[in-house]
């Protein structure tokens, strides 16, 4: 189990927001946090702690200076994520990104398009591919959501569909959509399924606040898989010390 760090951008600023709010219409969205600070600041702070595999995610247009400033700040410790697809997908990559995170570019319709994934596999390799399995909870089972979370597709998450997936990446990154950003503990059903049916490396991401949420998450996943926080840490205007939970992790 490892601490996953993250940087999300929307506006050109690093923000901490309530994803289910993002390009609501009529709704304003909810941000927990905007920070007086740069990307590159915090891919530094990263850096500086060895975290590796972390994610910046860009929430909409006008974020891809400040995600290309986190890369270069930190080449080979970060992700990107955030309207990534064939044609864009090697210009993050040739700028320090360890791999491209791609959601809405393969699930098309609510469908997943099988030709989209076979281009973002030629274009940058199975290694360098991360999936993001972000999901909203129906009738007791996952499906995955795209479109920033607007739009709920019909591919489930089950074990027959992590299997195949697996074949076309090197990692899954799996918000849980419901409690994302809300600081409410985390989907522990999710997590415990999640970690029986995975075989690749793994980051959920959503509702963790606490040490107690933390040490739930190791037993639930049995250690099999890696958690980001967001919203919850000092550093992104919560109440959880961030060197806290690096020093905490380093130790499990």
């Amino acid at each position: 189990m490892e601490f996953r760090p993250c940087i999300d951008l929307h506006s050109g600023k690093v923000k901490q927001i309530v994803g289910e709010t993002l390009g609501t219409e009529g709704k304003a969205i909810i941000e927990n946090f905007v920070s007086s600070f740069d990307s590159k600041y915090y891919a530094a702070m990263f850096k500086k702690d060895q975290l590796v595999g972390g994610h910046v995610i860009m929430l909409g247009d006008g974020n891809q200076d400040e995600a290309v400033s986190a890369l270069q700040e930190y080449p080979g410790g970060l992700q990107i994520g955030g309207g990534i697809h064939a044609e864009n997908a090697k210009y993050y990559l040739d700028r320090g990104a360890s791999h491209v995170i791609v959601t809405s570019y393969i699930f098309r319709d609510g469908q997943l398009n099988q030709e989209n994934l076979d281009k973002i596999v030629a274009e940058v390799g199975k290694k360098r591919l991360v999936i993001d399995l972000s999901c909203k909870e129906k009738d007791g089972k996952w499906f995955v959501a795209t479109n920033q979370w607007k739009l709920v597709s019909d591919f489930e998450l089950n074990e027959a569909n992590i299997r195949f997936l697996e074949q076309y990446c090197d990692e899954f990154l799996v918000h849980a959509v419901d409690v994302e950003g809300k600081q409410s503990g985390i989907q522990q059903s999710l997590v415990s399924t999640l970690a029986e049916w995975v075989t690749i490396p793994t980051t959920y991401a959503g509702g963790a606040r606490s040490f107690e949420d933390i040490a739930l998450f190791k037993q639930l996943s049995a250690g099999k898989l890696d958690i980001t926080i967001g919203s919850a840490l000092d550093i992104f205007g919560g109440k959880l010390s961030y060197d806290q939970v690096v020093a905490y992790m380093k130790e499990q």
